[in-house]
């Protein structure tokens, strides 16, 4: 049971494999994903409960921060444990914490204090600065920047190079800060 089962075999889900496979934590790694077809793709995400005796780890690789986050909890209730996925490209502070869910992709950096919530992503060469909060299910999108002492809220999306000054406010309605 030591394997990690992706819902979402699209271009994030590819990525997290990689950085997955990079890692070397998982001896198995396999798909689900209601589109796509493919050797390592089992079947539709609906047959996730299926495979719960056969890995013990699952993380839904979807893009979508609210549909992440919705997963998440249906995964979190059927037993399956959410893995830390952290890229060993990536920098991350050794204060830093990284809940279950959260994804730090290669290249990316993450400061002294930070904390990265449960479902986050840090993707590919974003950077959050020291005693910052990235909120739960909240994506941090490739070559951005948070500056230190910032508080991402759950579900936003600080998008592409995109750079969120020290005590930015955010509005809480908002899917996206571009």
């Amino acid at each position: 049971m030591d394997g990690l089962l992706i819902l979402g075999a699209g271009g994030y889900g590819r990525t997290v494999a990689e950085a997955a496979r990079a890692a070397g934590r998982w001896k198995r790694i396999a798909f689900l994903d209601d589109s796509q077809k493919g050797e390592k793709i089992l079947g539709r995400c609906a047959k996730v409960a299926e495979y719960r005796g056969k890995y013990h780890y699952a993380y839904p690789a979807f893009g979508d921060n609210t549909l992440r986050d919705d997963w998440l909890k249906r995964l979190e209730r059927m037993g399956y444990e959410l893995p830390v996925l952290a890229h060993p490209r990536a920098y991350i502070s050794p204060s830093a914490r990284l809940a279950p869910g959260a994804v730090v992709l290669a290249l990316a950096a993450v400061g002294t204090n930070t904390v990265v919530s449960r479902g986050a992503i840090v993707n590919m060469g974003a950077i959050v600065d020291h005693d910052c909060t990235v909120g739960a299910s909240a994506h941090v999108a490739p070559g951005a920047i948070v500056k230190a002492g910032n508080n991402i809220p759950a579900r936003v999306k600080v998008d592409s190079g995109r750079v969120i000054a020290r005590g930015a406010v955010f509005q809480l309605q908002e899917e996206t800060y571009v």
